[in-house]
């Protein structure tokens, strides 16, 4: 199992009240992350696209972010998790432009994850009046097959469809060295993963919150990926999914610092945006909130396993689990109100004490796969 980072441009209103520049700070630390991420021998960095989410999202242009950190590292994978592809917000010929510069600028270190916005509020922005946002799956699926063509044709053939055209013209830059960037999805539900898999993509797995979810979501996306029908020039078998992470010295310490991180608010954000995710039983509706996280309820998030938290040793082992039960990539959701001093020691400890461990292979997945499409 390989292990990379999650980055959004979480802003809480706490902070801002604090700090008149906090959304900078907030930026310019999560840049920082990366790096650290990049140096602590973790292989993939996801920066969010999202528009219009207060506090929850101020990462909009993440291609511009992305950029930045192809220079400031060496052999991260750097991810855009998500492009979003659908032409009421970004023109597919401009995401595939910017794709195949990305895996440029970051000498074939970028990987492609797609999707369709995070809820009703930011697919409303760019396509009001519609009533039902599974309209986006429509746009989506017309349009995701497009980009291998318009990156490997040597002129693109053009496309017209229900939704979007373009007469043939030839897209430039085409992507550095063999084949494509790998190609992924973001799965915002569990039907989604077989319908990845039978295109060949990848899964960016943010709706599965525990380890026993895990086994029967990867099981459908493994039968599916074994029958693919891929969209690209190859098939990215592989499931990545989030968790928070914190990890410390001691068990107590990991605990402290989690009870004082504020974790709840940040959840009660998830849903109050991404409104077309699966909704636990017992979710409050914003701007009610989850209750505040005490030291209880951390060790019973710890013990069921939607949380990973403790020493190095602690840590390892759940881990270990999302392992077992079938991740092929493990990403730490990173802010999530911790201070940054906490942050950076998470990803050092786990850096130092787990990844060597668990992902033993000098090779990143996708990289194999790419270059076995492209010999």
């Amino acid at each position: 199992m390989e292990f990379g980072i999650f980055v959004q441009g979480y802003v809480p209103a706490s902070r801002s009240a604090a700090d008149p520049g906090a959304e900078h700070h907030a930026l310019m630390e999560e840049t920082e992350y990366v790096i650290q991420a990049d140096a602590s021998g973790f292989k993939y960095a996801w920066a969010s696209e999202h528009h219009f989410l207060d506090e929850y999202s101020h990462l909009s242009a993440n291609d511009v972010f992305l950029g930045y950190l192809a220079h400031a590292t060496e052999r991260i994978h750097l991810g855009s998790g998500i492009f979003n592809p659908l032409p009421q917000v970004n023109h597919p010929a401009k995401v595939a432009e910017k794709v195949a510069m990305l895996d440029h600028l970051s000498g074939g270190r970028f990987e492609f994850g797609s999707g369709r916005g995070a809820g009703s509020h930011e697919i409303l922005g760019f396509l009001p009046g519609i009533t039902d946002m599974n309209h986006t799956k429509e746009i989506w699926e017309e349009t995701i097959a497009e980009f291998p063509k318009m990156w490997l044709q040597e002129e693109y053939e053009g496309f017209q469809g229900t939704h979007w055209s373009l007469p043939a013209r030839k897209i430039l830059p085409k992507p550095y060295g063999p084949s494509h960037p790998a190609m992924w999805y973001a799965a915002g539900s569990p039907s989604s993963y077989a319908m990845a898999g039978r295109k060949g993509l990848g899964v960016l797995g943010f709706s599965v919150q525990k380890v026993s979810d895990m086994e029967w979501v990867v099981e459908s996306y493994k039968t599916a990926v074994g029958q693919a029908e891929a969209v690209g020039a190859f098939v990215n078998d592989n499931v990545m999914v989030t968790s928070t992470a914190i990890c410390a010295e001691t068990h107590a310490k990991a605990v402290e610092i989690a009870v004082s991180g504020g974790l709840n608010y940040l959840q009660s954000l998830l849903f109050r945006y991404h409104d077309t995710f699966p909704r636990p039983d017992g979710i409050p509706e914003w701007p009610e909130l989850l209750p505040e996280y005490t030291e209880e309820i951390i060790e019973l998030l710890i013990a069921e396993e939607l949380m990973i938290c403790g020493d190095p040793d602690e840590v390892f082992r759940q881990c270990k689990r999302w392992e077992q039960a079938g991740a092929d990539q493990l990403s730490f959701g990173l802010p999530i109100g911790v201070p940054y001093e906490h942050t950076m020691e998470t990803i050092r400890l786990i850096g130092e004490h787990v990844i060597p461990k668990i992902d033993t292979d000098p090779v990143h997945r996708t990289t194999r796969f790419r270059q076995a499409a492209g010999s």
